[in-house]
C-alpha cells in the first residue's frame, strides 16, 4: 500500500528514510558540539552533490538535501584544508581576522576539536539507546527461557549430548538468563569450541560442545553463514517482559554494547582469517534489509535503525583518515607532540584514507551483487 501511495519502490523508500534518519543524527552530534564551542557551521548536508532543496537559518547555516543520499556532513569555518587540496587545490589564504579565529574550527583546542568530532558516533550510541529505552519499557521485550525445546538430528547439540528440558545457565564462564544469550554467544564465537554449564534433573553438568557452521536464514529469510547449536528453545516459557525505567536503561546499554562488540569480534575473525567477508554489505544490502525490516513493522524498522545507527558510529570510530577515527588519530598525535602534523602529512593521510575508504566501498557493493 505505501509502495502504491508514494509511487517508489517500497525498498528504497525504506532505505532513504532509515540512511537519512541515522547521518541526521550523526551529523547533527556534529554540528551540537561546534556549536557550543563557537564554531560557525556553514552548512547541514544530508548526501552529497548539488543540492535539491534547503533554506539559511538565523545564524547562517545552510539546511540541505542534497543529490547522492549516501551520508552527509556538516561544513564548518575553517575546516578541511588538506580534504580542500585533494577535490582540487585550496584558495589563496587571506588572513584572518580575530572575530574569524573565534568562530573558526582550526582554532579550537584539541580537546574542543576532539569533542566535536567524536559527538557524531557518541550521538549515534545514545539515539540506539533512547531507542531501546523506550521500546523495553512501553512495549516491553519477549523473555525466552534458556530452556532446551527440542535437538535437531545430527547437530552439534545431540553430538554434545544436549536434551529436551536442559538448562543452559552459563556458557565459557558467562551467566546465561536468556535464550538470546546462547544465539549471541554461539554466534561470536563462530565455531569455536564452549564450555557449557547445563542443569539437568538438579545437577549441574559440565558439557564440551562445538558449534556447526551452516547456511541458514536469518530473521529476514536472507541467507546466511551462522554458528548454530541445533537447538529450538523450549514453548513453555515465553513471556513479554516491560521494564521499569532503571532496568529498561541498563538492558538498552547492555544491548547496545552488545551489538558493538559482536560487530567488532567479527572484524578481528575476517582479519584473522577465521569468518569470511561475505558477511561484509554495502548500500544494496541495507537497502534490501531496511524494506525487509519496514515490512516486519514499525518497531521492527525502528529496532533496525537503531542497530544501523550502533554500526555506522562505530564504523566511524575506525581509526582511517577521511572517518572521525582518523581525525582523533591526528588529534591524539597533536596532543603528545604538542602541534599538528604538517598540512602535507594530513593532506596524504586525507588521500590513503579516501583510497581505503573508496576500495572498501567497491568491495562491499560487489559483495552484495554477488549475494544477490
Amino acid at each position: 500500500m505505501l509502495e502504491q501511495f508514494f509511487g517508489v519502490p517500497f525498498t528504497l523508500l525504506s532505505f532513504l528514510v532509515a540512511l537519512t534518519v541515522v547521518v541526521f543524527v550523526h551529523e547533527f552530534g556534529h554540528f551540537f558540539i561546534a556549536r557550543r564551542n563557537g564554531v560557525r557551521c556553514e552548512a547541514f548536508s544530508i548526501g552529497f552533490g548539488p543540492e535539491i532543496f534547503g533554506f539559511n537559518d538565523k545564524h547562517g547555516t545552510r539546511w540541505k538535501f542534497s543529490l547522492i543520499p549516501l551520508g552527509g556532513y556538516v561544513k564548518m569555518y575553517g575546516e578541511g584544508e588538506a580534504m580542500q587540496a585533494i577535490e582540487g587545490g585550496v584558495e589563496e589564504k587571506k588572513p584572518m581576522t580575530d572575530e574569524d579565529k573565534a568562530v573558526s574550527l582550526k582554532y579550537k583546542s584539541v580537546g574542543q576539536r576532539a569533542a566535536i568530532v567524536f559527538a557524531g558516533p557518541a550521538v549515534n550510541f545514545l539515539f540506539a539507546i533512547a531507542v531501546f529505552f523506550i521500546i523495553y519499557m512501553t512495549l516491553g521485550r519477549p523473555l525466552v527461557d534458556p530452556v532446551v525445546g527440542a535437538t535437531a538430528e545430527n547437530s552439534a547439540a545431540a553430538a554434545a549430548g544436549l536434551q529436551p528440558g536442559d538448562r543452559i545457565t552459563a556458557i565459557d564462564g558467562t551467566n546465561i538468563t536468556r535464550f538470546d544469550d546462547i544465539r549471541r554467544l554461539v554466534q561470536l564465537g563462530y565455531g569455536a569450541p564452549m564450555q557449557m554449564t547445563v542443569q539437568r534433573d538438579g545437577q549441574e553438568l559440565p558439557i564440551e560442545i562445538t558449534p556447526r557452521i551452516v547456511e541458514s536464514d536469518d530473521a529476514f529469510g536472507n541467507k546466511t553463514k551462522t554458528a548454530v547449536l541445533g537447538i529450538l528453545a523450549s514453548t513453555e516459557a515465553r513471556t513479554i517482559e516491560r521494564l521499569g525505567p532503571v532496568q529498561a536503561l541498563g538492558v538498552a546499554l547492555t544491548e547496545t554494547y552488545g551489538v558493538v562488540e559482536a560487530t567488532g569480534i567479527a572484524v578481528g575473525q575476517m582479519i584473522a582469517g577465521r569468518r569470511g567477508t561475505e558477511d561484509l554489505g554495502g548500500p544494496i544490502r541495507i537497502a534490501k534489509y531496511s524494506g525487509q525490516a519496514a515490512k516486519s513493522g514499525l518497531v521492527g524498522f525502528v529496532l533496525f535503525v537503531a542497530i544501523l545507527s550502533i554500526n555506522l558510529g562505530l564504523i566511524n570510530l575506525f581509526p582511517v583518515p577521511l572517518l572521525d577515527g582518523g581525525h582523533l588519530l591526528f588529534y591524539a598525535i597533536e596532543a603528545v607532540r604538542g602541534r599538528p602534523l604538517s598540512e602535507q602529512a594530513q593532506e596524504w593521510g586525507m588521500r590513503v584514507g579516501l583510497a581505503l575508504v573508496g576500495a572498501l566501498m567497491i568491495f562491499v557493493t560487489w559483495n552484495d551483487i554477488v549475494q544477490l
